[in-house]
């Protein structure tokens, strides 16, 4: 009979998961935080953000809409719809093996892309509910201490670096990139593209909200459309 890991173990794995993700997670942080005091803001709202919200794009976004004084509605909205992708995460993610009440309402917070790339690559029947939760705990404490440490260099030597904000673009562009040339499968990039270009078109001013909200309603339409395929061979 095979014994139960003990929870150091699964700690100890949970590291091991998380290895060179929270490494690239504790630079994006720093990137985070030299954006937070580059905007103006004192350099403790960079822990703040990523405590409440923990989010990389969203995080990137607030600090941008926060500056200019954005209405709190448009935030919500906005927000809403740049992390609406997580209730399709979701479904695959193994919440089903966290026990406790508590580590399910963390893991669900707590559930970034990181997080759900990392769980969801490996067998559901060998990861504990310590081993996900520590995983996703690691991730935040990179993340948060990259923040940390980006803003306070930023406050301390003033430093200014132009265009910061574009390095979450920049990511996503390599993600999707990667995306499209592994499932050979351009579908969503160009759907992207074309809602981006019609809100650019229609509303300049709110080109961001009204993009996002065309290009979830496109995937919802494609989603749609393309289960009545497989509805109809059942």
């Amino acid at each position: 009979m095979e014994s139960t890991p003990s929870r150091g173990t699964e700690i100890a794995a949970a590291a091991r998961d998380v290895g060179a993700v929270g490494a690239g997670m504790f630079l994006l942080g720093s990137s985070f935080g030299l954006l937070v005091v580059g905007s103006g803001l004192a350099w403790w709202w960079a822990p703040v953000f990523s405590g409440i919200v923990f989010a990389g794009s969203a995080e990137f976004l607030l600090v941008a809409l926060a500056v200019v004084g954005t209405p709190l509605a448009t935030v919500a909205v906005t927000t809403l719809l740049v992390n609406g992708r997580h209730v399709f995460y979701g479904l695959s993610f193994p919440l089903h093996r966290v026990r406790s009440r508590t580590g399910r309402a963390y893991a669900v917070f707590a559930l970034i892309d990181e997080a759900w790339a990392l769980a969801t690559t490996r067998s559901a029947a060998t990861l504990s509910g310590t081993r996900i939760v520590a995983g996703q705990v690691l991730l935040q404490a990179c993340w948060v201490s990259g923040g940390v440490v980006g803003a306070l260099a930023g406050n301390a030597f003033a430093l200014d670096v132009p265009a910061l904000d574009f390095v979450v673009t920049a990511l996503f562009v390599v993600l999707a990139t990667d995306a499209v040339r592994a499932g050979r499968e351009a579908t969503g990039p160009l759907l992207a593209v074309a809602c981006a270009l019609v809100a650019r078109l229609v509303a300049p001013g709110e080109m961001l909200l009204v993009g996002m909200t065309l290009f979830v309603v496109a995937l919802l339409v494609r989603y749609r459309l393309s289960a009545r395929p497989e509805a109809a061979d059942a």
